[in-house]
């Protein structure tokens, strides 16, 4: 009997853990009849500030399939799954979101996929369309997907989303990576194996707010290129470049003007525009070198990815394991 793990990161998601719930029990219920598996969901509590851990409670009581791990504090979705993939035995291991814009039904499709083409480890989902989504976000999205492209080595499809469902080869080499700044959609990729994208329609959450904002993705995509990307540095370093011949040219021009028509002392707004500018370059490309060496300082510190406050794992043969 083959074992399916789903990892369930949540941050205050009271309203739609239930829904969740649902949902996947249909899911499981289904593959249940067609396949011999047994189903664990693994659900990450990041330090959620509403009744989250309350309901998680609730429901391991009656159910035991549902498993949790309570962070003592917020770390971040990155953690959250990390955490969950930390804590996979599983022979199967899916990601997936609990406000339901992820459509738990692909699952079966997932693992039907898995069992059939043994040349794939990964099957993982893609939205082809971003109904519903604020279009400046949408739009700066589709840029950051061209640039990473462009800029590094690793792809990372348009729209791809964390909801994927992996063999356990393909987990034990993500694990393998033990990066403190970690940015999971470039790592899915980079670690290689084979993956199948299966295309979805965006999808509305089933209830609750979006954690992300605006700011917080913009700083998530800044991670992912400084992760994934030395590119930054090449471009400030040909920027220095640029303006070290620009600033010779410069030089030489002043001097033979200075020989052939005297020295003059106007100009002086517009020197300090060029002074300006050029100091902001400056900072410009120091601060992308500071990106950098603040990722270096980070993993050199070795901090843990998370702390868990409370693990509970449910025994699927219905006796509970002990909570730790």
């Amino acid at each position: 009997m083959e074992k399916i793990t789903v990892i369930v990161p949540c941050y205050n998601e009271e309203e739609t853990i239930p829904l969740f719930i649902t949902e996947i029990e249909k899911v499981y219920e289904s593959m249940k009849e067609k396949y011999d598996i047994k189903m664990e969901y693994l659900f990450v509590n990041d330090g959620s500030k509403d009744r989250t851990n309350d309901v998680l409670e609730e429901y391991a009581e009656k159910n035991p399939r549902v498993s949790y791990i309570t962070f003592s504090r917020n770390f971040g979705k990155e953690a959250a799954m990390y955490a969950g993939l930390d804590n996979s035995d599983a022979d199967y291991t899916v990601i997936i979101d609990a406000d339901l814009q992820d459509p738990p039904e692909l699952i079966e499709e997932m693992y039907r996929i898995l069992k059939t083409e043994p040349k794939y480890d990964c099957v993982a989902s893609r939205r082809y369309t971003r109904t519903g989504e604020p279009p400046v976000r949408s739009w700066f999205a589709k840029r950051f997907y061209g640039l990473m492209g462009r800029i590094s080595k690793t792809e990372i499809v348009d729209g791809a989303r964390d909801f994927r469902m992996m063999s356990r080869q393909m987990v034990d080499a993500i694990m393998s990576l033990t990066e403190c700044n970690r940015f999971s959609k470039g790592i899915f990729s980079w670690v290689g194996f084979e993956t199948k994208w299966l295309a979805f329609e965006n999808r509305e959450r089933a209830g609750g707010q979006t954690k992300w904002s605006f700011w917080g993705l913009l700083i998530y995509a800044i991670d992912g290129v400084v992760a994934f990307s030395t590119a930054p540095l090449a471009v400030s370093s040909i920027i220095g470049i640029i303006f070290c011949v620009l600033s010779f040219i410069g030089v030489c021009f002043i001097f033979i003007r200075a020989l052939l028509f005297g020295d003059k002392v106007d100009g002086w707004p517009s020197t300090a525009c060029i002074i300006c500018f050029v100091g902001g370059i400056q900072l410009f490309c120091n601060g992308i070198s500071g990106m950098y060496l603040s990722k270096t300082y980070t993993e050199t510190k070795h901090r843990p990815q998370y702390i868990a406050k409370k693990i509970h794992r449910a025994s699927l043969n219905g006796n509970d394991e002990e909570d730790r």
